[in-house]
């Protein structure tokens, strides 16, 4: 029962070669026995879970090189493999029935792909986990899949972590082939004019930012030739599937959200006009609040509050979740400003509580760092922790935005 899988396995380990090790591979304890890993279509969650596979296989391998097991067997036990659960095997046969196979036949770690495709997921992962005590569980997840709220099965027992597109750091990184550290929020602030001048002794990161923010965010831009015929494709599968299906809405109403879609690509960032909104896609208030909460949920956008509130309530304003889908929308002539604060919340809000503030300040980063966003440094200076979008080397308060992109 298990050779296919094998099969199947050993050709996408072999043919997978991820450029560049994610941050994300650091920061995961791979001693949890579950694993959820959330992120939106087309940021790399497979390849994620093939490059877990390598070094699961690597590890093994040196293990076994040592082991005293290798004496007396020739031929070393498999003990990871790679799944994807809209195999049709999975119509007739049980995951827990499958996890039992492989750990009898010495499995130790299952890493799984397409989990929303399996009825009773949850409740079978449970079962799995509670069974099977040597077995270790990675799983990728839609963004909208609920894992732990309303979730009895998987609440108490699994630990979840959230893949994002390339940060700008990383696309520097298979751009130039440089060794090039991530910085935290508060390196940043207080050393970001060492840190940026060092840098540039090697490469002008300016020269590099107008594609990033075109094209960097999504691992597809190395692949196609049409990039964006490719996010197009990854934007209608998030309405269509991590949305429409996931979320048990009625097809009939899938023109609708695409409505809602477009009018988002022809106006954000802007504040929210709810009324206007409903009548434009023929439906009530409270649904489209609920519409774009699904969207911001399959992180197609980000909302920003004020400090305090949050949905159902109205946001202050509304972004895409990232530049490369703000330049989807065609014969919209994009303001720079409005690109530069689109990255800086994406950027900043994986790792910091990101909103908006009653002060003259555009942002606050968890409720006490303040800060502007400018496409330029301004006549008369900043006054407050200001990212300056065409700034190469800051100075004090004059930051420049593109080292934004290194917080992960």
């Amino acid at each position: 029962m298990l050779d296919p899988f094998f099969r199947i396995y050993d050709y996408l380990v072999a043919n997978s070669n991820p450029p560049i090790r994610r941050k994300l591979m650091d920061e995961i304890d791979w001693s949890d026995r579950l694993i959820a890993i959330k992120g939106g279509r087309g940021v790399g969650k497979t390849d994620f879970l093939l490059a877990r596979a390598k070094e699961v296989e690597a590890a093994d391998e040196a293990a076994w090189e040592k082991s005293q097991m290798k004496r007396r067997k020739k031929v070393r036990p498999r003990t990871c493999l790679y799944i994807n659960l809209n195999n049709f095997f999975f119509t007739e046969h049980s995951l827990v029935e499958f996890a039992g196979k492989f750990v009898k036949a010495g499995g130790r770690t299952l890493l799984i792909d397409q989990t929303f495709k399996y009825p009773n997921w949850s409740r079978e992962l449970r079962r799995c986990h509670d069974r099977f005590k040597e077995l270790h569980i990675v799983f990728v997840a839609s963004p909208v899949m609920r894992l732990v709220e309303d979730n009895r099965d998987l609440a108490s027992i699994v630990k979840m972590y959230n893949l994002r597109g390339y940060s700008f750091r990383e696309y520097l990184v298979l751009k130039t082939g440089l060794k090039l550290e991530s910085m935290t929020l508060e390196a940043i602030l207080h050393n970001h004019a060492s840190f940026a001048r060092t840098l540039c002794e090697q490469i002008n990161p300016l020269d590099y930012f107008d594609d990033y923010l075109r094209e960097g965010y999504f691992p597809a831009f190395m692949e196609h030739k049409n990039f964006e015929a490719d996010i197009l494709k990854q934007m209608n599968m998030m309405l269509e599937v991590d949305v429409l299906i996931i979320k048990q809405i009625e097809v009939s109403n899938l023109p609708k959200l695409r409505r809602l879609l477009q009018i988002m690509l022809e106006t954000t960032p802007c504040p929210l006009n709810i009324s206007s909104i409903s009548e434009a896609i023929d439906t009530s208030r409270a649904t489209t609040m609920n519409y774009i909460k699904y969207l911001k949920d399959a992180r197609l956008l980000n909302l920003l509050y004020q400090e305090g509130k949050a949905y159902p309530m109205k946001p202050v304003r509304v972004y895409m979740q990232n530049t490369n889908m703000a330049y989807m929308c065609i014969g919209r002539e994009f303001v720079k400003q409005d690109i530069y604060e689109t990255f800086f919340y994406n950027m900043v809000h994986v790792y910091h509580k990101i909103n908006a503030t009653e002060r003259n300040a555009m942002f606050v980063l968890d409720g006490k760092f303040y800060f502007d966003v400018k496409a330029s440094t301004p006549e008369r200076g900043c006054i407050r922790p200001t990212a300056i979008g065409n700034l190469q080397i800051g100075l004090g308060n004059e930051i420049p935005l593109w080292l934004f992109g290194f917080l992960y």
